[in-house]
């Protein structure tokens, strides 16, 4: 990812979370515009402020750059429950997946 895409990402991932940029901002101990000085372009986050960013939308920092992933989230969410799944029910869902990506 370049430092162009970043500002688009950012902006995608809240907006999918169906949040605005300034309530973003001030959930995660920022001035009202961080986040929408972001999206603009004007600043970039400091390592700490990407983490707190990533942790805000549930995300780990690898998700945030795999733009081929457009609801990480509920992606992460998903895989968490199937851990608790055993062989059969694994199973079970792998042929439902199989069945719709075809």
């Amino acid at each position: 990812m370049y430092e162009e895409e970043f500002p688009l990402r950012l902006a995608q991932l809240r907006t999918k979370k169906g949040v605005s940029a300034r309530d973003m901002s001030l959930s995660i101990g920022q001035n009202p515009g961080y986040i929408n000085n972001i999206e603009c372009g004007k600043a970039l986050p400091s390592m700490t402020g990407f983490f707190y960013i990533c942790e805000y939308l549930n995300i780990t920092p690898g998700d945030f750059f795999d733009n081929t992933s457009e609801n990480p989230e509920k992606i992460n969410d998903l895989v968490k429950k199937l851990k608790n799944l055993d062989d059969l029910q694994l199973d079970s869902i792998a042929a439902i997946v199989n069945g719709l990506i075809r």
